[in-house]
């Protein structure tokens, strides 16, 4: 039996894992601008909550880069107190549980290898579209984390006037004025508008794609993320983009791309930390 933990500048959610199913699980506002105490507080109360004699682990995904042998968080996205965190020493002492740590689009793409759109797939990257975007990595069927588990960070890479996060994520769409909530129903109504944003978010998230595959040359991207939902309004668009004047048409025309429809990739992903 597992716990497992997604950790977020919105919500922090925590499910009970038996046999890779999960079998309990419950979510909360993240209080993402009090202190460092304040949110590790609440994270082991949800353990005690969840735990019991016959939880052997616990695996945690966090939302910024992270010493992965050690357990120790540093400068997470949208929590402004979590500089220095020496989570898995603090909840091995509290618990006595092993205790896993790593990035939240980490867990992503182990999920979506171990149970999702993934499996079948020894070379894959997995990209997550929200607040920001991220990508984690398979190599030969196993974690690519890089040296300071920095690896899959492509949207600080430079990109027009700014970086491919500008382009590639929530901030893209409030440039229009509103969130994606509602550029969503916007364009489920037909709205040209907002129909036009997400055509445009589409080419955008297409050239960050030519960089997957220059970089990684994968078999397969699995997309994510809450702005995923959204793939009907942005798909067509993305993918002519990603083919555009891209060099290798053997390479554009042979990748697998799927959008995840596995619910709660991130902690089943945490489980198999």
């Amino acid at each position: 039996m597992k716990l497992a933990i997604d950790l977020g500048g919105t919500n922090l959610r925590i499910a009970k894992i038996e046999d890779n199913l999960i079998v309990a699980t419950k979510s909360v506002e993240c209080p993402a601008q009090g202190s460092e105490s304040v949110i590790l507080d609440l994270i082991k109360a949800m353990i005690r909550e969840f735990i019991s004699p016959d939880v052997d682990g616990i695996g945690i995904g966090v939302p910024s880069i992270v010493d992965a042998e050690k357990g120790i968080v540093y400068d997470v996205a949208n929590i402004p107190s979590w500089k220095e965190v020496h989570l898995k020493e603090i909840l091995e002492k509290e618990f006595n549980v092993k205790t896993c740590i790593d990035n939240d689009v980490n867990c992503f793409v182990l999920g979506e290898k171990h149970f999702g759109s993934g499996k079948g797939y020894e070379n894959m990257v997995g990209i997550t579209l929200g607040t920001g975007v991220g990508a984690g990595i398979i190599i030969d069927n196993s974690l690519y984390r890089g040296t300071n588990t920095g690896a899959g960070e492509i949207g600080s890479l430079p990109y027009l006037d700014s970086d491919y996060e500008h382009y590639c994520s929530s901030s893209f769409l409030s440039k229009s004025g509103s969130d994606g909530k509602r550029i969503f129903e916007l364009a489920e109504q037909g709205d040209a508008s907002a129909l036009n944003t997400w055509c445009q978010f589409g080419h955008h998230l297409g050239k960050l794609l030519q960089v997957v595959l220059f970089v990684y040359d994968p078999q397969a991207i699995i997309i994510g993320g809450g702005i995923s939902a959204a793939s009907p309004f942005f798909e067509s668009a993305m993918r002519e983009s990603m083919k555009k004047d891209f060099p290798y048409s053997r390479t554009a025309n042979n990748i697998k791309l799927f959008f995840s429809t596995l619910v709660g990739s991130n902690l089943l992903g945490a489980s198999k930390l």
